[in-house]
C-alpha cells in the first residue's frame, strides 16, 4: 500500500500534467471521476493538516500553481457549460484568503479589479 505522501504527490503530479494540457490514461469515464474524487480529498486534507501544522512548504510554488490553474480552467469551463455552483462552500474560506487569492489571480493574468467589475456587469456573473 502506498504512503499518504505518496499518493497526495501522485496526485499533485497528474493536476500538473493536467494543467499542461496532457491527459493521463483513464480506463473508463466513471473510474477516473471517483479516483480524481478521492485523490483531491487526500491532496485537500494533506494540505490543509500541512496548514494547521504550519508547515507551509508542503507544496512547491510550482504545483501549487499548476493545481491552482487546472481547478480554475475546471470551473470556468464547468460554468460556460451552464453548471452553477460555487467554487467553494458558501462560508468556507475566510475573507481575507478569498481577497488575497483573488488579488493574485487578477495580477496573475495582468488584470485590475476595475476591469474584473466591468466583466461582471457586462456578463452579469
Amino acid at each position: 500500500m502506498s504512503s499518504p505522501r505518496r499518493t497526495a504527490k501522485d496526485a499533485l503530479e497528474r493536476a500538473a500534467q493536467a494543467a499542461r494540457g496532457s491527459r493521463p490514461d483513464v480506463p473508463t469515464e466513471k473510474a477516473s471521476v471517483k479516483i480524481a474524487t478521492a485523490d483531491c480529498k487526500r491532496v485537500a486534507t494533506a494540505i490543509e493538516r500541512s496548514i494547521a501544522d504550519g508547515k507551509l512548504d508542503t507544496l512547491p510554488p510550482e504545483a501549487l500553481q499548476a493545481l491552482i490553474a487546472a481547478a480554475c480552467r475546471l470551473y470556468a469551463a464547468r460554468r460556460e457549460a451552464g453548471e452553477q455552483f460555487l467554487p467553494v462552500a458558501k462560508n468556507a474560506l475566510p475573507a481575507t484568503d478569498v481577497m488575497v487569492t483573488a488579488s493574485g489571480l487578477l495580477r496573475a493574468a495582468d488584470l485590475a479589479a476595475f476591469e474584473l467589475g466591468m466583466w461582471q456587469g457586462w456578463t452579469g456573473r
